[in-house]
């Protein structure tokens, strides 16, 4: 570990010249590859020099110990200094392996979410909207912005399916343990026995797709226009501008409908499809992973029931890592992070371990 962690102090001194240099900045595009390399680097290379003064510092103290000539007092704070020296030593030694995990490629990605209602009707529809606002109020608490794709509503207040955007620098590495079926279990207003219903609803985090990454052919999609509709009659226009997009090789079908423009339905419809596609093939790859690795974070599992949101008891069990929170309120209103960091420290733990088995 150490050999590659002065090979990567090294490579992040000569980005460091590199990106000063007047012909590299000169360059746009290897300027801004070279830089986005640099941070990347940075975490890594700050704590590397935190372990090596960790390190001088204890070799120092151990001087101190055995100086024979030392009075008492020091060597009592030399003592002192070499227990602290030692644990701080080991902490710096597991950050750094957790820094020199594999990257999750996709982490600084912004994100596309999907949100459908499961079962339990329009009470479904109702939890849907719910998860909508708590994702949305997290990502405006992190200064991220918003932008809807597609949705289409029940009539009572609730999404049958809401499509938005989450533009935010780690939108992507922070939410993507969101995927899967999110159980509600609480008492409807139009209950009148008092007995708690069940729902559920399920959430698609997908990265979104860059055009140089990923390029579909033109000759591979068929684009058919229709005329919008709206609950109750609203918001319907009078031209055909919703726009629906078929993969034909796939048969995977968007549909978009919430602008007036034809051409901006079929972009926002086309950069849908395409995290689907790619989302297709990280859940084939997660799959065949799984067959070795039995973890229960992130296996990429759509139909795997994730968290049980219990209003009752006013608590949120996430059942992956089996972590309760009686929190249900503020959790509700966005404040999700500490679940969020539950989720990737686990999967960092399982990762760990796979590394030490090696």
């Amino acid at each position: 570990m150490l050999d590659k962690l002065a090979f990567l102090e090294e490579k992040y001194m000569d980005l460091s010249k590199k990106i000063s240099d007047p012909d590299v900045i000169s360059n746009q595009s290897l300027w801004t590859k070279l830089v986005k390399e640099h941070a990347d680097l940075e975490p890594i290379v700050e704590k590397y020099k935190a372990f090596r003064q960790a390190e001088e510092s204890l070799l120092g103290a151990k001087e101190i110990l055995h100086d024979k000539s030392a009075d008492e007092e020091l060597r009592e704070m030399a003592k002192m200094e070499i227990d602290e020296m030692e644990e701080q030593i080991e902490q710096y030694k597991e950050e750094l392996t957790i820094l020199l995990l594999p990257k999750d490629p996709n982490d600084d990605k912004n994100v596309i979410v999907e949100i459908r209602a499961g079962a339990g009707g329009d009470e479904a529809g109702l939890f849907a909207a719910v998860l909508f606002r708590m994702y949305t109020r997290y990502a405006e608490s992190r200064g991220w912005k918003i932008g809807m794709m597609s949705h289409n509503e029940t009539g009572v207040g609730g999404y049958k399916e809401v499509i938005f955007m989450i533009k935010g620098k780690g939108a992507y590495s922070k939410l993507k343990f969101e995927s899967g079926v999110h159980r509600v279990q609480r008492i409807p207003t139009t209950e009148s026995g008092g007995r708690i219903h069940t729902s559920t609803a399920t959430v698609a985090v997908l990265p979104e797709v860059d055009d140089v990454e990923f390029e579909i052919k033109q000759s591979d999609l068929r684009i058919d226009v229709f005329r919008s509709s709206g609950a109750g009659g609203q918001s319907v226009n009078t031209t055909d501008s919703a726009v629906r997009v078929t993969h034909v090789p796939t048969g995977m079908v968007v549909s978009c409908q919430d602008e007036k423009s034809q051409l901006s339905n079929k972009e926002k419809a086309i950069t849908i499809l395409k995290a689907r596609l790619l989302d297709k093939l990280i859940q084939d790859q997660n799959a065949e992973i799984a067959e070795d690795r039995k973890s229960q974070v992130g296996t990429g599992d759509r139909s795997e029931r994730i968290r049980t949101y219990n209003y009752p008891q006013g608590r949120i069990t996430d059942h992956r890592i089996n972590v309760t929170l009686y929190k249900l309120d503020s959790f509700l209103e966005g404040e999700i992070e500490e679940m969020i960091e539950a989720l990737i420290t686990s999967d960092q733990a399982e990762k760990l371990k796979q590394v030490n088995q090696a």
